[in-house]
């Protein structure tokens, strides 16, 4: 009888490598494989390198889910994923084996190629012929869970002390972003990272820079739980976007979106997407530009750079209005051109375009046109 393999992979950095497809590949020699991502950002790596077929991005599920859901049909589990350190890559699979709330065998394949990248065995269960064989074929190392959580836990975790939740955040620099739960919340100032929180609301950081906008966005939040990222979400350079086909049905459709970490690829089908923000507008450009699907971005300067690269479709139109109005004239365009609903149709994109720059004419609030958000 095979052996059940379920492969879980994290981030577009361990597939723009090539070493998902790799990495399955070289797992298939030892049983039957089914491949899921975990996380959102390495869909458009996925779908970049034509993967779609191998690993499954169907659902949008955290890590630990896709863990979850495996687990149920496999024997064992392999979690992909290159950090952009060693200490992110180990705290990343404590993490998320932690989120699991379940015992699994798992092991965990973190930066091959690079001189600190190892393979971790999260389990005792594991088949250590098995996992000799995949050190071998990889020509990695194999460290034990307890090295890991060790090392982990003295940079990481968080403590609870007056009614504050204190966190610490390991392998940061200074000038990257602070993203929580898909919001960005702030930009690291030092190598060391402490979040605070009371009562659910981020009140401070030691090591970073609040960035109030991103808090009022972000709402109450579990600090304990919470996903927290920093830097940017996709690195590699010289990406080579792949185009898709957009096939336009009778009539057109386009939706209101105003927040990036929203399921964007779910808008897939529109004929065009207005976008409300800096990052939703770039992240949304550069998705969409992959479906032939073009957007109107509004837009007030007030860009993080979350991508290394952003694309633009021809027909992509970047509003940029005066600093903090970009969220008004959007509640603006929701209400008059949407009706106060995510999408609508229409008959003609042209007609739709002028609608909504009728709206910001009318509002009496300057505004510019902006070739990219992304200066070279």
């Amino acid at each position: 009888m095979s052996l059940k393999i379920g492969v879980i992979v994290h981030g577009p950095t361990i597939i723009d490598k090539g070493y998902a497809k790799k990495i399955i590949n070289l797992l298939s020699n030892y049983g039957v494989v089914s491949a899921r991502l975990g996380g959102t950002m390495g869909r458009t790596a996925v779908i970049d390198a034509s993967l779609e077929n191998v690993i499954n991005i169907e659902d949008k599920l955290l890590p630990s889910q896709s863990i979850e859901l495996l687990s149920e049909d496999n024997d064992i589990l392999f979690l992909l994923n290159y950090g952009k350190s060693m200490i992110t890559g180990h705290t990343f699979g404590y993490k998320v084996l932690n989120n699991v709330g379940m015992d699994v065998d798992l092991i965990q394949i973190e930066r091959p190629d690079t001189s600190d990248g190892a393979i971790i065995c999260w389990s005792d269960n594991v088949d250590k012929t098995l996992l000799n064989n995949i050190s071998k074929d990889l020509n990695m190392p194999i460290v034990s869970s307890n090295e890991v959580t060790s090392i982990v836990e003295n940079l990481t975790g968080y403590n609870k002390e007056e009614g504050l939740i204190k966190r610490k955040i390991a392998g940061v620099s200074p000038g990257e972003n602070i993203m929580l739960n898909g919001t960005i919340i702030g930009r690291v100032t030092s190598s060391n990272l402490e979040i605070i929180a009371q009562d659910n609301q981020i009140i401070k950081m030691i090591g970073g820079k609040i960035k109030k906008h991103g808090l009022e966005k972000l709402g109450k939040v579990d600090l304990t739980k919470a996903i927290v990222k920093t830097g940017l979400l996709r690195k590699t350079n010289n990406i080579k976007p792949r185009l898709m086909k957009h096939i336009s049905s009778d009539k057109l459709t386009v939706v209101y979106l105003d927040h990036a970490a929203e399921d964007i690829y779910q808008y897939r089908n529109a004929d065009l997407v207005v976008s409300v923000g800096d990052d939703t507008t770039l992240l949304s450009s550069d998705i969409l530009y992959r479906f032939n699907v073009p957007i109107i971005g509004i837009t007030d300067g007030d860009l993080d750079k979350v991508v290394l690269e952003g694309f633009k479709h021809d027909d992509s139109i970047i509003i940029q209005v005066e600093s903090g109005y970009d969220d008004i004239i959007g509640e603006m365009i929701f209400k008059k051109v949407f009706s106060n609903k995510i999408s609508r149709n229409v008959d003609d994109l042209v007609e739709f375009k002028k609608e909504i720059l009728d709206t910001i004419d009318n509002s009496g609030i300057s505004y510019k046109f902006v070739d990219k958000q992304l200066l070279d």
